[in-house]
């Protein structure tokens, strides 16, 4: 109920209990127990007779109501774990995933101590100013189209961070999203499958929301930002989380009833990874060449000097800058 009524309260504008009570069906003792803990919580709301209630601010929490408050999805997000601290959201995600939880269950977490992006490697997670999100989806996909979940869920969140921060970014296959050409966005997609067919999948995003220059580790400094080192103001995270959702949701919708073929366009226009000299690096190998573009399941086109076209699958890119 609280992130019903938080929606009511969205606009800024006065609202009577007495309406509050009566488009959520409740008393409206109710109401008023709900908007107390609100205040409790941080939430500060301004109250005036004959007018009711209007909100002035909001605590950067990322509890279910404050994430719901703020969602359009049917589906997506409709179903919040939030926690305070986690060694990583995605092996949540896959607990849930095994209990048959729903599609479109979110795992947030507040921090991750334990964080890892592709290839195992750790991604820095600082309490109270990044977002951690794992989210289960059930697709009817083949194996080898999984891959493409991931440049889906990067074309939702540059658009997610546009919507909320203004911030236009780039896309650098396969995974990372770069504001400057800093790292702003890691995106890791893991699946349970059989040979043939995708049994669920598990899409998840680290951002880099509040954090200060002095927040990321030496190792960092220069190669990561954040959206409010790059806008000068905090971005409120539960927003954020839920304009990913909206964002992602019909997305989703698109690419289950159309194919890649609905949302490669909108990858495209966003990548800095196509038609361009770069080296992809492998496990088994270092391939260099100019950027062709991807395959319908996602993979990278590079020809090399040679004329001869390989497909990349999976590998650390650097740009010919």
């Amino acid at each position: 109920m609280k992130g019903q009524l938080l929606a009511l309260l969205q606009s800024g504008a006065y609202i009577s209990g007495e309406e509050m009570s009566r488009k959520l069906g409740v008393s409206r003792t109710a109401v008023w127990k709900q908007l107390s803990a609100l205040r409790e919580q941080g939430y500060e709301l301004e109250s005036a007779p004959k007018k009711g209630y209007r909100l002035l601010s909001s605590p950067d929490t990322l509890l279910a109501h404050d994430i719901e408050a703020h969602l359009q999805t049917k589906t997506l997000g409709r179903n919040i774990h939030s926690y305070d601290s986690v060694a990583s959201t995605q092996p949540l995600a896959h607990e849930e995933a095994a209990r048959e939880a729903r599609e479109g269950t979110l795992i947030v977490a507040n921090e991750q101590q334990g964080a890892r992006g592709r290839l195992g490697r750790q991604w820095q997670s600082t309490k109270g100013t990044s977002l951690s999100m794992s989210l289960l989806l059930r697709p009817d996909i083949s194996v080898n189209q999984a891959p493409q979940l991931t440049l889906l869920a990067a074309v939702a969140v540059t658009r997610a961070i546009e919507a909320v921060s203004g911030l236009v970014c780039d896309i650098k296959w396969p995974n990372d999203i770069l504001y400057g050409g800093k790292k702003l966005v890691g995106i890791l997609t893991e699946m349970a499958a059989d040979p043939d067919r995708v049994n669920y999948c598990i899409v998840g995003i680290g951002i880099n929301c509040n954090q200060e220059s002095n927040d990321f580790a030496e190792t960092l400094a220069g190669i990561a930002t954040s959206i409010k080192l790059e806008t000068g103001n905090p971005v409120q995270r539960a927003k954020l989380v839920a304009a990913v959702m909206n964002e992602f949701e019909w997305l989703y919708d698109e690419y289950i009833k159309n194919g890649f073929a609905a949302i490669r366009p909108l990858w495209e226009a966003r990548s800095v990874s196509l038609h361009t000299k770069l080296s992809a690096r492998t496990p088994s190998r270092i391939v260099q060449g100019y950027s062709l573009g991807i395959t319908d399941d996602g993979r990278l086109r590079i020809q090399d000097e040679d004329g001869q076209e390989h497909l990349i699958y999976s590998a650390d890119i650097e740009l010919d800058n």
